[in-house]
Order: structure tokens, then C-alpha cells, then sequence
């Protein structure tokens, strides 16, 4: 690609702009997971997916059976930044309630 741009003294000069030879790269994705304990009660589990991960009312409940069974559930799939700020946010909320509820973040599948 070029561009033409003038001189003070009528010329034209011609500036060469090298195509972006980079491929920008997705960002890592990190998955927010939330672990089973016996004391935080499933109402209050599903009021955090509700309130900080936005999700349905039949997601949420999805999602807190799930990690009832199986000790874990992904709560949702976020870049590095977004999935700290939820992670702090359900942490914050817990301690808030006096409840143990443990909500962590793992580096997902690369896209």
C-alpha cells in the first residue's frame, strides 16, 4: 500500500506502509469453577450464578446440581482479567455471607 503526500515545494513523496505481518493471537481463555463444600447453602450458589456469572435461573440450578455430584462445575469460560474480577467478585460475596464456598480459575483449551 502507498500514500502520496505533498512537500512544501510542490513535490510528491511517496511513503511505503508495510502490511501488519503479525497475526494477532485470541487470548487464553480461563475457565471459573466453583467447588462443592457441606456448609454453603444451594440457594445461595445459585444466587452467585444469578448475580456475578448472569446466568438463566435453570442454568444456574444446572450448574450447582452439577458441582453438588461431582464436587465442581465451570460457572463460565472467561479471558484472564474477567475471570480474576468474577472469581473475586463470588470470593468477596462468600466471605460477605459467612459462607466457605471456594470459586477458582484454571487456564482453558487454547482456541
Amino acid at each position: 500500500m502507498s500514500e502520496k503526500r505533498r512537500g512544501t515545494g510542490g513535490d510528491v513523496a511517496t511513503v511505503e506502509k508495510q502490511a501488519a505481518a503479525t497475526k494477532l493471537k485470541r487470548p487464553r481463555l480461563y475457565r471459573v469453577l466453583l467447588h462443592n463444600d457441606d456448609f454453603t447453602p444451594m440457594a445461595f450458589v445459585v444466587s452467585v450464578l444469578l448475580h456475578v456469572f448472569r446466568k438463566s435461573e435453570s442454568d444456574a440450578v444446572s450448574i450447582m446440581l452439577h458441582a453438588h455430584e461431582t464436587g465442581y462445575a465451570v460457572a463460565g469460560v472467561f479471558t484472564r482479567e474477567i475471570a480474576e474480577t468474577k472469581v473475586d467478585e463470588t470470593m468477596r460475596m462468600a466471605s460477605e455471607s459467612n459462607y466457605p464456598l471456594l470459586c477458582t480459575m484454571e487456564p482453558g483449551e487454547d482456541v
